[in-house]
């Protein structure tokens, strides 16, 4: 085993085996500029059970880890709170290696992990099931969408420790291990990338989970997710910032993007923006030549207006204005009041197509779509600046209660 990983005690009984990817830059889609981790954790007690593992080609410094702890081959249990392959990916070879006495995971997770690896002698736990494992207490608790139909937490009374899986997480490669740690501005920055781009569209079930943990009334003092830092210090700032996360809440703050050929929408975005900002409106502009879809979201997620500005192209909408939107509708960000606008040379579908997509993401739209033919006059950017205001006085009604 290589002598360079060391395990890292978290608690009582829990010590850190994951692994580090300093040079990961897309999860899926999801730009990851610090990196990430995929944790993995050892709870050494009368038998010794590791929660989770990690993607495929990190298995040796997994194992590695766990060297440093104890002999790979003690490992009696192996609990699988989510089968994704950077989770379960070398949760096959590792059970080849070890030959666990019993491996745990949820009912679905047995289908998922079927169809990713083949079947194989993985026992189901139940939803609110209570186990004794090597002399520690386990409750097992399904997380059904948080944010597979597989996923589930398990919580180790003997530490009062949550095994969050991939909520509460973050894509974040640190020498650190605990978030207190590291810099706040990061950890905040990082924690809320990660709920907008991966956990928005199920902020409802997320809610109603954190009802049933808390219902549960067992005191929680760390938190390990399976991604990023272990929450070990005021966990309940976490807990609560999920909570705002999920509300989704209008603010008194509006994002503009868009993206333009020849500088013309982006001169319309400018006069949006002016609207705005003249209404008291905190406003982000972010043109898509610079700004990528998950800076979007992340910008989105406490935000209360957004304003989507396109150019046409071939009778269409530009191309990184609909990966944007396309992206965006599918994350299902809620409680937006917004707008479409674009210029235009022949045709002019541009910014009736973000209308549409608007409309498909529940936004409340103040105006028409508001489109310009070649490059805006002085009238037209006092159209676009009127439409910033609209928007900013719609928000206002809304944030007021007075919709």
């Amino acid at each position: 085993m290589d002598s360079r990983f060391k395990a890292v005690k978290i608690s009582e009984h829990v010590y850190w085996v994951g692994a580090i990817d300093w040079g990961i830059r897309d999860f899926h889609g999801y730009g990851t500029p610090r990196g990430s981790t995929y944790n993995a954790y050892l709870v050494v007690a009368d038998d010794v059970i590791l929660i989770d593992t990690v993607l495929r080609p990190f298995k040796d410094e997994l194992l590695a880890r766990v060297a440093s702890v104890t002999d790979p081959s003690n490992i009696r249990y192996i609990i699988s709170n989510h089968s994704e392959p950077d989770h379960s990916g070398a949760l096959y070879d590792v059970i080849g290696e070890v030959r666990p006495e019993k491996v745990f995971a949820s009912r679905m997770g047995l289908k998922d992990l079927a169809g990713y690896f083949g079947p194989g002698a993985i026992e189901a736990a139940e939803d609110g099931q209570a186990l004794n494992l090597g002399g520690v207490n386990l409750t097992f608790i399904e997380t059904r969408m948080v944010h597979w139909p597989d996923s589930m937490m398990t919580y180790l009374a003997d530490d009062r420790l949550l095994f969050s899986q991939d909520g509460f997480g973050m894509h974040l490669a640190s020498s650190e291990r605990f978030a207190d740690e590291i810099d706040d501005g990061v950890i905040r920055e990082e924690n809320t990338k990660y709920f907008a781009n991966i956990l928005t569209p199920y902020a409802r079930i997320i809610d109603k989970l954190l009802d049933r943990v808390q219902a549960l009334g067992v005191p929680i003092e760390v938190i390990a997710p399976d991604h990023g830092p272990v929450w070990r210090r005021d966990v309940t700032r976490p807990i609560e910032t999920y909570r705002r996360f999920c509300a989704q809440r209008p603010t008194m703050k509006a994002v503009v993007t868009y993206d333009t050929m020849w500088g013309s929408t982006g001169m319309m975005a400018r006069g949006v923006e002016e609207g705005l900002t003249a209404e008291g409106v905190r406003t982000v502009v972010l043109p898509l030549k610079s700004s990528d879809r998950n800076t979007v979201m992340t910008e989105l997620l406490e935000a209360g207006a957004l304003v989507v500005g396109s150019p046409t192209i071939n009778n269409n909408i530009y191309p990184s204005v609909a990966e944007v939107l396309t992206y965006a509708r599918g994350l299902k960000p809620a409680n937006l009041v917004g707008a479409a606008f674009g210029s235009f040379g022949w045709s002019g579908e541009g910014a009736q197509q973000v209308k549409e997509y608007l409309e498909e993401m529940k936004v409340d739209l103040v105006a028409e779509p508001l489109s310009v033919r070649f490059k805006p006059d002085d009238a037209a950017v006092d159209e676009c600046r009127r439409l910033g205001s609209a928007v900013a006085k719609r928000l206002k009604e809304v944030i007021s209660g007075d919709d």
